[in-house]
């Protein structure tokens, strides 16, 4: 990973001041859950949203509700940034990539019950290695992808509720233990070139699971339930969100843009965090921009702000801490377009979509080899990542993770073998 000091220049703000500034989104969130929905409509809905079924795609604005979906992503929030903030982390690019993941799958398929047993494994974990959760946490944080497990088992598994329950907090625990070192030889088949290891490592756990569970027949259907109400509100909002991270990043770094091409230096190959390499203020401003971004590549889709599709943007944003910038991204981007066009899927349905979005995971292929070899993996992903889900039932929210584990893999190799006979 290229090695450039960050930048200077930046003024120095406390710690404390930056946990704040991380847990700005979520407060909002209450907040707008209080001002536009009732209590009661608040709390039935997040209720509804904890017993349902949680697997690829449930869109909890169809679920709860408006009110109850906002408040399951704020707790779920700002736990996690309690967590780090008692943990003594510093607000690195990983760490704001987590707590953006974390707050974007909680629109869909994350909720306040079901994240929780893989904690207290990777608590387990840490115990019985002698090290400490901090080196964890954020590990922990995205093994939560598998919680639609631990919610099926409880809740719609047809089995008493105690044993149910009980099955499904098990699940969660033997994941969190796990997931650390599943997930860090699972990286060695990519080199770093698919940023979401997590899923990539949750997708091979998500095939056994949901064969496990098939074979006592407990089974497990993909579902596609989507919201368009909220379409205008959410497009407005994040926009707004953007701007002020990018007005931020511009007044952090000193009122100015200066040094921001240099993150465009960068490959994106996990892990090259932005907040180091480059400072706070040229981070924000990054994750701003590749904010607007997805949201350009919505309207030329005419895509639907849903929950899927807020998550899918939300993590994009997050990752942009750590791995995503323009010259990476765009190139998946537009070679998912063309698949979308070009292929059987309509570019207009949310799961090609969100595909386009997350499939950014590959962006390290396009800056690491250029252009069109991002075209390429873009397109190549799209057909992967609409097929995967079934062998892991949609236990695995973390599907784009999986396939573009899958193709990374592949791809870097024949890159590499390319590379060395030329």
């Amino acid at each position: 990973m290229q090695n450039l000091s960050t930048n200077h220049t930046e003024p120095k703000i406390g710690r404390h001041t930056h946990f704040f500034i991380l847990s700005v989104i979520p407060v909002t969130f209450i907040i707008l859950a209080l001002l536009l929905d009732t209590p009661k409509n608040i709390f039935s809905g997040l209720y509804k949203i904890i017993l349902s079924p949680d697997n690829l795609l449930t869109d909890y604005l169809v679920v709860g509700g408006f009110g109850a979906t906002l408040l399951n992503v704020s707790l779920i929030s700002l736990i996690n940034i309690f967590i780090l903030y008692k943990l003594e982390l510093k607000i690195s690019g990983a760490v704001i990539a987590a707590v953006f993941t974390s707050m974007g799958f909680s629109f869909f398929g994350k909720t306040i019950f079901n994240i929780w047993p893989m904690y207290l494994g990777g608590l387990l974990y840490v115990k019985y290695n002698k090290i400490s959760y901090k080196d964890i946490i954020t590990t922990i944080m995205y093994s939560t992808c598998l919680a639609p497990v631990v919610s099926q088992l409880a809740f719609s598994s047809g089995l008493p509720a105690h044993i149910g329950i009980i099955l499904g907090i098990l699940f969660g625990i033997i994941i969190g233990f796990l997931i650390t070192p599943l997930s860090f030889n699972m990286y060695k088949l990519h080199d770093g070139y698919n940023l979401y290891n997590v899923g990539f490592t949750a997708g091979v756990i998500g095939i056994l699971a949901n064969s496990l569970m098939k074979s006592f027949g407990i089974n497990i259907e993909q579902q596609l339930i989507l919201s368009n109400k909220y379409d205008m509100f959410f497009n407005i909002y994040l926009l707004i969100i953007f701007i002020v991270l990018i007005i931020s990043g511009y007044i952090l770094n000193s009122k100015s843009f200066k040094g921001y091409s240099k993150i465009m230096t960068f490959s994106g190959k996990l892990l090259t965090d932005y907040v180091d390499l480059m400072g706070h203020g040229l981070t924000l401003i990054n994750m701003g921009i590749m904010g607007l971004i997805c949201m350009f590549f919505i309207f030329l889709t005419s895509g639907v702000y849903n929950g899927p599709i807020i998550g899918g943007i939300l993590t994009v944003v997050g990752f942009s801490a750590i791995g995503n910038h323009p010259g990476n991204s765009i190139p998946i981007m537009v070679g998912v377009f063309f698949g979308g066009i070009l292929k059987i899927w309509n570019i207009q349905s949310t799961p090609a979509i969100i595909a386009g979005i997350f499939g950014t995971t590959l962006a390290p292929i396009a800056g690491k080899y250029g252009f069109y070899a991002g075209v390429f993996a873009g397109f190549l992903h799209l057909s992967v990542a609409m097929n995967v889900g079934i062998v892991h039932g949609g236990t695995n929210l973390y599907n784009n993770g999986f396939a573009g584990g899958l193709v990374a893999s592949v791809l870097f190799t024949l890159f590499e073998s390319f590379r060395k006979k030329s």
